[in-house]
C-alpha cells in the first residue's frame, strides 16, 4: 500500500490528507462516509479537516477534494480532525495499515443512554499551527482532535463474511493497541474503517484474529494504532510544556 501525503489549503489552513491509489483488482468493506459499504475500490482519501468543521455536506466535500487529487472510480473518503501528517504505517506479513490517531475524548463503546457526549462539543484547536499564524491560546489548548481512522489493504481476496470479519479483528486490535497505550476505551465516537483485499484469488474464508490473515491484520492494526497512541500522548505533552 503506497500512501502519498498530500497538501491543500483551506479555511486559511494548510491541511493535510493521505492518498492510497490502489487501481483495479481490489474490493472493500469500509464504514466511510464516501464510498461505504462493500464493493469495488480503486482509492482511499483520509482527509483532515479544521476542528471547527462545520459543513453540512461531508460527502459533497469528499467528492470535491478526490477529484482535485485526480481520484475518481470507485472509492472511500474519511474525515478526520486529527494530525494526518502523524498518520502511522505499519506492514505483517504481507498485511498493510495505515492509521490516523487522535484522542481528544476516548470513549466507552456502551455509554448510558441520555448521558452528554463530550465527543459532540465544539473544536477550537484543529492542527498544529503553520508558523505563519499566531501560536494556540490556553483556552484553544484544552481541546484536541479526535478519531481513529484506520485502513487495512489484505494481498488475497476475501470473501465477504471474512471481510466483515475483518472490521471485527482490526477493531478489537484498535481497542487492545489503546488499551495497552494508556487510554481506558474503546476508540472515540467517530472512528472510520476500510478494508480493502484483492478481487483476484480463491477466497480466504476467515479474518479472525487466529486465522491467517486475521492475525497478520491484528498484528498490523495493534503496532500502528499503538503508534499513533503513544505519539498523540507525547503531542499533548510537548502542547503543555
Amino acid at each position: 500500500m503506497k500512501i502519498e501525503l498530500v497538501w491543500r489549503e483551506e479555511d486559511g489552513a494548510r491541511l493535510a490528507a493521505t492518498v492510497w491509489r490502489a487501481g483495479s483488482g481490489w474490493r472493500a468493506v469500509s464504514s466511510a462516509m464516501l464510498g461505504g459499504g462493500i464493493g469495488p475500490l480503486g482509492w482511499v482519501l483520509n482527509a483532515q479537516v479544521r476542528g471547527a468543521y462545520a459543513r453540512l455536506d461531508p460527502v459533497a466535500h469528499l467528492e470535491e477534494m478526490a477529484a482535485s487529487f485526480g481520484l475518481d472510480g470507485p472509492g472511500a473518503g474519511m474525515l478526520t480532525a486529527a494530525s494526518v501528517a502523524r498518520t502511522m504505517r505499519r506492514e505483517d506479513g504481507g498485511v498493510a495499515v495505515s492509521a490516523t490517531v487522535g484522542l481528544r475524548v476516548p470513549t466507552w463503546a456502551a455509554a448510558p443512554e441520555g448521558k452528554a457526549d463530550p465527543e459532540l462539543a465544539p473544536l477550537h484547536l484543529d492542527v498544529p499551527s503553520p508558523a505563519r499564524e499566531p501560536a494556540p491560546s490556553e483556552q484553544e489548548r484544552a481541546w484536541r482532535p479526535g478519531t481513529i481512522n484506520i485502513v487495512v489493504a489484505v494481498p488475497v481476496a476475501l470473501s465477504d463474511a471474512a471481510l466483515v470479519n475483518a472490521v471485527v479483528t482490526a477493531t478489537e486490535a484498535k481497542t487492545q493497541a489503546l488499551l495497552e497505550a494508556g487510554y481506558p476505551c474503546t476508540g472515540t465516537a467517530s472512528d472510520a474503517i476500510c478494508v480493502a483485499a484483492r478481487t483476484s484469488g480463491e477466497a480466504e474464508p476467515f479474518a479472525g484474529p487466529r486465522s491467517a490473515w486475521g492475525s497478520r491484520i491484528a498484528r498490523a492494526v495493534h503496532a500502528a494504532v499503538h503508534a499513533g497512541a503513544l505519539d498523540y500522548t507525547e503531542y499533548l505533552r510537548t502542547k503543555r510544556s
